[in-house]
C-alpha cells in the first residue's frame, strides 16, 4: 500500500518521493538529539566527572544509574555496568559524542577539566574551529569543539574518526 492509497478523501496527497510530507509542509524541520546513554564502570566517579565537565544538574541518581540534565533540557543517562564491563569502542554503535562549547572561555574550561582527569589531552585547530580531546573516567573519548558546526560548517570528514 502506497501513501496515496492510505489518504482520507479530500486530504492533501503525500508520496514516497517527498518523504510522506504533505505539500507546503516545512521539510527543513529535523529531529534534535535529546538524550544520550553511556554505560560506565563506576557510577559515582562518572557522575562527578560529567557533572563538573558539563555543568549539568543530577536530577535522578540511584544505585545503578543517574540522569544529568542541561539547562536546555538535553539529558545524559549514565548506567553502571561494573568494573569488568567491556569497552565497546570499535564495534557497531555510537563511539563517542562531540560537544560544542558556547565560547572560547568555555572551551578552555572544558580543557582544564579534562586535564584534571586525563593525561592524554590534545588541542588543535582544523578548518576554522578548535577541537579539544581527552578521555573520561572510563577511557571514553571526550571531544569538545568551538565554534560549533552552526557557526563553522564542516567541509570534510574529520580524520579523527578514522583513527580506530
Amino acid at each position: 500500500m502506497g501513501f496515496e492509497d492510505s489518504e482520507e478523501p479530500g486530504a492533501p496527497k503525500r508520496s514516497a518521493s517527498n518523504g510522506g510530507e504533505t505539500p507546503g509542509s516545512d521539510q527543513r524541520q529535523s529531529l534534535q538529539l535529546a538524550s544520550a546513554v553511556m554505560f560506565v564502570a563506576e557510577l559515582d566517579r562518572s557522575v562527578a566527572f560529567y557533572r563538573e565537565f558539563l555543568r549539568w544538574d543530577v536530577t535522578i541518581h540511584d544505585e545503578s544509574a543517574a540522569l544529568l540534565v542541561g539547562p536546555d533540557g538535553y539529558q545524559l543517562y549514565l548506567r553502571s555496568m561494573g568494573e569488568r564491563a567491556e569497552h565497546p569502542l570499535g564495534n557497531i554503535g555510537i563511539q563517542y559524542l562531540i560537544w560544542t562549547a558556547r565560547d572560547e572561555a568555555e572551551l578552555d574550561r572544558c580543557e582544564h577539566a579534562l586535564r584534571k582527569h586525563s593525561s592524554r589531552v590534545s588541542r588543535r585547530t582544523v578548518e576554522g574551529f578548535t577541537l579539544v580531546e581527552g578521555h573520561g573516567p572510563d577511557d571514553v573519548p571526550v571531544i569538545v569543539t568551538y565554534p560549533g558546526p552552526a557557526q563553522a560548517p564542516r567541509h570534510e570528514i574529520l580524520q579523527r574518526i578514522y583513527q580506530w
